[in-house]
């Protein structure tokens, strides 16, 4: 299993937004990049990828609500309501159009984001995330409704649990948390949301992620993609910019880590 502990050398502060007092981190210097982490997870889950990404990139890692070092506040784990408060991060901070990565929770937070203020958002990166909960494998989707307070106990020995333990501001708030992540994971559908984006966005996808390729792909259909030859000169590749990348080996729970992931996310901020 991929270490989601991996020890980080940035700066460490804190920023008031929306009632949150949000952790982030800080890494490198040149044009800034928001890197938002997975459901259960932290900034520090990217610890492979910094040198590479804070190389040639200011990296802004912020703990989402109830993750990491950001305590939870009385409201729910909901993607639009954690947009709100990168956007309002952006401002905190005077970010002048960063781009924004953001896998699986974080990747759905990154392309609402995008969504709701594209003035605010550079180039989007989003991945490992799906519009509808029809398209996860069903199995997996049995073992996400049963993700809730009564499964803590079940937790202990996994990596989510124990980077909770060691970070958060009040760790007894783990199973309020997994309650949360349970809810918000039961029935939505973003697509008219990801239609909207106007920004040049990159899907990512393992190739044997929670949702087949083929959920990606109808993904980069919304964004113009896919329905025709791009050309000699690439003309007539989709209008906004946007590209898919179907990363091969990897699953769900290690494509955050992969070098393969670092070199996607730098080409296409870098075209």
């Amino acid at each position: 299993m991929t270490d989601w502990t991996s020890e980080t050398q940035g700066t460490g502060a804190h920023a008031d937004v929306n009632g949150l007092h949000m952790y982030y981190e800080t890494h490198g210097s040149g044009k800034p990049m928001i890197l938002l982490h997975g459901g259960l997870g932290t900034g520090a889950m990217f610890g492979p990828l910094l040198p590479a990404l804070s190389a040639r990139h200011q990296v802004i890692a912020p703990d989402l609500q109830g993750h990491g070092r950001t305590a939870d506040i009385d409201r729910p784990i909901d993607i639009r309501l954690m947009a709100d408060d990168i956007a309002a991060l952006i401002d905190q901070l005077g970010l002048e159009k960063p781009d924004v990565v953001g896998y699986s929770l974080g990747g759905g937070v990154a392309f609402m984001l995008a969504s709701t203020y594209p003035d605010k958002v550079g180039r989007l990166v989003t991945a490992s995330v799906y519009l509808r909960p029809d398209v996860i494998d069903p199995e997996l989707r049995a073992q996400q409704g049963q993700v809730s307070a009564a499964a803590a106990e079940f937790m202990k020995d996994t990596p989510m649990y124990q980077v909770y333990q060691a970070v958060a501001p009040r760790p007894e708030d783990f199973g309020r948390l997994l309650d949360k992540i349970g809810a918000s994971m039961a029935d939505y559908d973003y697509t008219e949301e990801f239609s909207r984006l106007q920004v040049p966005t990159l899907i990512v996808t393992a190739d044997a992620d929670q949702a087949p390729p083929s959920h990606a792909v109808e993904m980069f259909k919304l964004l113009d993609g896919g329905l025709r030859d791009g050309g000699w000169e690439g003309e007539k590749r989709p209008k906004g910019g946007h590209a898919l990348a179907v990363l091969p080996g990897l699953q769900h729970y290690n494509l955050f880590a992969s070098p393969l992931f670092a070199a996607v996310i730098l080409d296409f901020l870098e075209p």
